[in-house]
């Protein structure tokens, strides 16, 4: 087979992009509407550089901090990337968040809103943005309750001036998935909201089944992970 003698991060990621077509064949959707996202976080140049070469360009880091070590000179040697932001994000840090990050998955309350629109204000950049939704209440976890998304989303527009793209949430781990992406995907609907960041190596191909636009997959491309 051709993956037989493939870098670990290689093979992971033919078997990545195998598994996101067959479930876009199962879900009749063209595999072109799912954006795969290689989460890279604790991973250094020498394992992100073999999955650049084989074409993938869009990566997620957790921490704003180790991007912006890890990143720049990345993008420096290789063109076309796009950076995505899907851990928590403080609000001390949303001008380097801003400065660097293509989109941001992880917006979750009012003062995080009121920084990034006073940060794009000042700079000339538009990040995609992504409502973090909550759909477990846990209270260990980030994100807007479910009930409280479509005020959220509303302040964001109408207060902030922002324009929300999408959400994006995290299932409970001991949880089917299923029902949280369904009820991401509702309150997307009737917000408007056409871009899903649902399902990670774990659910993706479920999340792909309720409509899920953009897939975050570390482990499954990378290995386990070290530390982070």
């Amino acid at each position: 087979m051709a993956t037989m003698n493939r870098p670990a991060g290689l093979a992971g990621l033919d078997a990545v992009r195998r598994d996101i077509e067959a479930a876009c064949r199962e879900a009749g959707r063209d595999p072109q509407s799912v954006t795969l996202v290689a989460i890279a976080k604790t991973f250094g140049a020498a394992a992100i550089e073999p999955v650049i070469a084989a074409g993938q360009r869009v990566f997620g880091e957790n921490r704003v901090q180790e991007a912006k070590a890890k990143w720049p000179p990345l993008m420096t040697r290789h063109g076309g990337i796009a950076l995505h932001l899907v851990g928590p994000l403080q609000s001390n840090k949303a001008r380097d968040a801003v400065a660097l990050f293509d989109a941001i998955h992880s917006l979750d309350r009012d003062s995080l809103a009121a920084a990034l629109a006073k940060e794009m204000a000042r700079q000339p950049r538009r990040p995609t943005l992504f409502v973090e939704i909550n759909t477990g209440a846990e209270p260990q976890k980030s994100g807007v309750k479910p009930q409280d998304a479509d005020a959220f989303i509303a302040a964001c527009r109408e207060r902030h001036g922002l324009a929300i793209a999408g959400l994006m949430c995290i299932p409970p781990f001991d949880e089917a998935p299923a029902p949280h992406f369904a009820l991401t995907a509702e309150i997307a609907r009737r917000n408007g909201l056409k871009l899903l960041s649902m399902g990670m190596s774990a659910d993706f191909k479920i999340a792909i089944a309720f409509g899920s636009t953009h897939v975050r997959v570390g482990t499954a491309i990378f290995g386990a992970r070290a530390n982070g």
